[in-house]
């Protein structure tokens, strides 16, 4: 797996963060040593799928980078007619997967779709299962009830979507003793901290966080019936909302 160590050239410090080739290139090693939690989650999504996926129904990974919880997904549905289509509008990223996909030897009843394109753009229906993982907080805050509300109305009843996010605590006191947490835990993944300096510049006002609160607010909001965190591991959360 290559390493992550586009934050140690200068060149980069002064650029707002963008899923280009490099970052491609190293993504799941960066996604590895830099989200807490991340293989659990994308380890649960295949168990849900097997849960929650329907015969005859569609599943949406909406911002799919390398395609990781869709290959869960595949790799877990049971039922018969199913497909997923993996949407990214970087178009590294979806090359990439691209690749990926065609040396799978995963499940082959189970069509995959990969398209470049704004998941704003995409239209949902028909849909037993949807994957926004660490996809919304790079929306403008503005727009989100808006892409929450769409998934909602292309669900089936019961259909299941996942939601994970970098989140603020409310409490300032608990915030900071999280982000200082988030940082011990890149340093023990060997990034320095002239790196975890410049990706958090990279990051700002690109990555928009919100409170926890704020989120299950707005999925009630744009039509989930339940919704709840099933993981969290410092500022980073998984939110499981049903149709």
């Amino acid at each position: 797996m290559p390493k992550d160590e586009i934050y140690r050239a200068g060149a980069v410090a002064e650029r707002p963060f963008e899923f280009n080739e490099t970052v491609a290139a190293v993504f799941p090693d960066m996604l590895q040593r830099s989200i807490p939690g991340y293989a659990a989650s994308i380890e649960a999504i295949g168990q849900l799928a097997s849960r929650f996926v329907s015969a005859d129904t569609q599943c949406y990974d909406l911002g799919c980078s390398l395609g990781a919880a869709t290959m869960a997904m595949r790799q877990n549905i049971v039922n018969k007619g199913c497909r997923i289509i993996a949407v990214d509008n970087a178009e590294a990223m979806v090359e990439r997967f691209k690749r990926i996909l065609a040396d799978d030897r995963g499940n082959p009843d189970v069509d995959v779709s990969v398209l470049q394109s704004d998941i704003r753009h995409i239209d949902i229906s028909g849909a037993s299962m949807v994957v926004l993982n660490y996809t919304l907080q790079f929306l403008p805050v503005a727009e989100r009830l808006a892409m929450l509300q769409k998934i909602a109305d292309g669900m089936i009843d019961g259909g299941v979507l996942i939601l994970s996010e970098k989140i603020v605590d409310e409490d300032p006191l608990i915030e900071q003793m999280l982000v200082d947490l988030h940082h011990q835990f890149k340093r023990r993944n060997a990034y320095s901290d002239l790196e975890i300096s410049r990706k958090r510049a990279a990051l700002e006002n690109v990555l928009v966080p919100e409170t926890l609160r704020a989120h299950l607010e707005r999925l009630r909001n744009a039509g989930f019936r339940h919704a709840g965190p099933w993981l969290r591991y410092f500022n980073f959360v998984s939110i499981l909302a049903i149709r």
